[in-house]
């Protein structure tokens, strides 16, 4: 035994040997465990394989449908091209537009433009179709083009009534938390922040709240950062959103920026100032209700109670009159 511990290979010691000996032991009880642990049913690895073959084929679809979303953007870009509507004195206008209601990019300004010059055609054609060739209703000739000029006017002012509700929803959405974000970027002011820390600063704070007006301070955090001049950015961001308050406040910090005044006091001011407006148009809302309501009280409400109140009179009434014959 000794013999063979003085002649080990490589020159090595007996203490080497028993260090070699003990990594190898641990190594070996490692990967004894770790075969244990894994799980050799055949149920998992076809589990496995659908879950694979399933994330393949979404992602499949996923790539379908940007590649037809791609095709019909394609295609409308090339009718848009082709009749030069882009080049148009109106596509600036609709273009500013599209941003007060949050549609962003040259996407949609194609897609509007589409939709302005296809769909009266498209329309025009179904009710000629449907009333003319098929006859699906029995309406005179002047009824039916009535109807068809109807259907027909109903597409050209289509997207612009769909366009200015959804600027309107949004305009009444970011009104709302103009306050808030005023009252965030007093305290990110008296903190020391700059304009661009403040109004990223504040996005990022009330995006789950207005994910709306969080979007306009961050494009104009960003705008601030890459542009020339500060007061496009600020001018631009008044643009988009259409609102008085929103204006009073760019022009608060267009005053700060030229004259160095106190950022803080001046947005304080003006968050009170929003606020009591706030609360006038809800006292004007509430002091417009008795008027509101008596229509519909009128019609719906007093009826019921005159035939409540009447009704058994009424009925005693007859009774007594056919009790002295004259039922």
């Amino acid at each position: 035994m000794n013999e063979l511990l003085e002649n080990l290979p490589f020159g090595l010691s007996p203490e080497d040997a028993l260090l070699i000996a003990a990594v190898g032991a641990a190594m070996l009880v490692v990967v004894m465990m770790w075969a244990m642990m894994t799980p050799k049913s055949p149920v998992n690895r076809r589990i496995q394989m659908l879950t694979d073959h399933q994330a393949s084929l979404r992602a499949a679809a996923v790539n379908s449908r940007q590649h037809r979303h791609d095709r019909t953007m394609l295609m409308m870009r090339r009718l848009v091209d082709r009749l030069k509507l882009a080049r148009s004195r109106q596509a600036d206008s609709v273009a500013v537009k599209l941003q007060r209601a949050g549609k962003r990019g040259n996407d949609a300004l194609i897609v509007y433009l589409f939709a302005k010059a296809t769909l009266p055609l498209a329309l025009a054609g179904a009710s000629i179709l449907v009333l003319f060739v098929f006859d699906l209703y029995d309406l005179s000739q002047p009824q039916k083009l009535l109807a068809s000029a109807v259907v027909t006017l109903l597409g050209m002012v289509g997207p612009d009534i769909y366009l200015s509700n959804l600027a309107t929803k949004r305009r009444n959405k970011m009104r709302k938390g103009l306050p808030d974000a005023l009252d965030l970027m007093v305290i990110c002011a008296e903190a020391g922040l700059s304009l661009d820390a403040t109004l990223n600063k504040v996005a990022n704070e009330i995006d789950e709240t207005y994910p709306e007006l969080a979007d306009e301070l961050g494009l104009t955090g960003v705008e601030l950062g890459f542009l020339s001049e500060r007061r496009v950015a600020l001018v631009n961001f008044a643009e988009r959103t259409d609102l008085p308050g929103v204006r009073a406040m760019v022009q608060s910090l267009m005053q700060t920026e030229r004259y160095g005044t106190p950022l803080a006091q001046s947005l304080r001011v003006l968050s009170a100032e929003l606020r009591n407006e706030r609360m006038l148009k809800a006292e004007e809302k509430a002091a417009r209700l008795p008027a509101t309501l008596t229509v519909p009280m009128i019609l719906f409400i007093l009826p019921p109670l005159f035939i409540v109140l009447l009704g058994p009179a009424i009925l005693d009434t007859i009774d007594a009159m056919r009790g002295l014959g004259y039922g």
